[in-house]
């Protein structure tokens, strides 16, 4: 366990929270992750967020009545911190017996304690609980889960990323990512979308990249990162857009995705297992 994380709440019980509490936010550095991908953090190569969607939120109003909603959270890729999720939540929990005088003061309050910690702007945006917009959709290109691939390696290899001389344009998917929680060895399940133009990869060998996670302890963010900087450095495409949909735990869920600079993000969905 990295030093960063020996203190973090995360795996840690807590009391009952009774009365909102910023300090409960507990910042990791990416520098670190960063470090093991010999990345310049005064240089990155790509661009993204971190798009956060908390389902578990609520606040009293002035009378003592509760409010309920869903938050969604985008933190950019270049800001110097992310947030620890189990002190995410213990966060949001804070907010329960809290009386605000509006959404608009609880939207307030989010953006301004987010972006403190994280040191960046964070963007918030609130939903009621029947708002259209969190209506799931499918993944756009070819999925590769029914290829028939033999798999032998847990850990990310990016030798397993394999490309032949013809330049294409494509998008595919994969439902079969898994990884794990780096304090806790919790699972981590999620779906991966990858969007290039360059040589062509591989589908087989593309696949087992990507089931090769499934042993490796790491968080989202940084396992986007990982898998977005192996592609770039063995496949040297032109376009490259990563794009990770985890699925929910404790209440949140978080997608990440980085891209070269100027490529353009896949628009927001929810998938039907988030």
């Amino acid at each position: 366990m990295s030093d960063d994380l020996k203190d973090a709440p995360l795996g840690q019980t807590s009391a009952y929270i009774t009365e909102y509490d910023p300090s409960l936010l507990y910042p990791i550095a990416r520098s670190a992750n960063r470090a093991s991908l010999d990345l310049d953090e005064d240089d990155l190569p790509f661009e993204g967020e971190d798009e956060w969607q908390a389902f578990e939120l609520s606040w009293l109003t002035p009378t003592g009545k509760p409010v309920v909603a869903i938050a969604r959270f985008r933190v950019p890729a270049s800001s110097s911190f992310l947030i620890e999720s189990k002190s995410w939540k213990l966060y949001l929990n804070s907010f329960n017996q809290t009386r605000f005088a509006s959404s608009v003061e609880v939207r307030r309050v989010l953006r301004q304690d987010l972006s403190r910690v994280v040191d960046a702007e964070v963007e918030v945006t609130l939903f009621g609980v029947d708002d259209i917009a969190l209506a799931p959709g499918r993944l756009p290109g070819i999925c590769l889960d029914d290829l028939d691939v033999e798999v032998d390696t847990y850990q990310p290899d990016p030798e397993l990323i394999i490309t032949d001389s013809d330049i294409i344009e494509e998008t595919v998917h994969s439902h079969l990512l898994k990884s794990n929680c780096p304090v806790t060895g919790q699972p981590d399940w999620g779906s991966v979308l990858i969007r290039y133009r360059g040589p062509a990869l591989d589908h087989h060998a593309l696949l087992a990249y990507i089931i090769s996670f499934r042993e490796h302890q790491e968080f989202h963010e940084h396992c986007v990162e990982r898998m977005f900087m192996d592609i770039l450095r063995e496949a040297e495409p032109d376009q490259l857009l990563v794009m990770a949909r985890y699925v929910r735990r404790g209440g949140l869920d978080i997608s990440p995705w980085r891209a070269l600079p100027g490529e353009t993000p896949i628009k927001t969905m929810r998938l039907m297992r988030q």
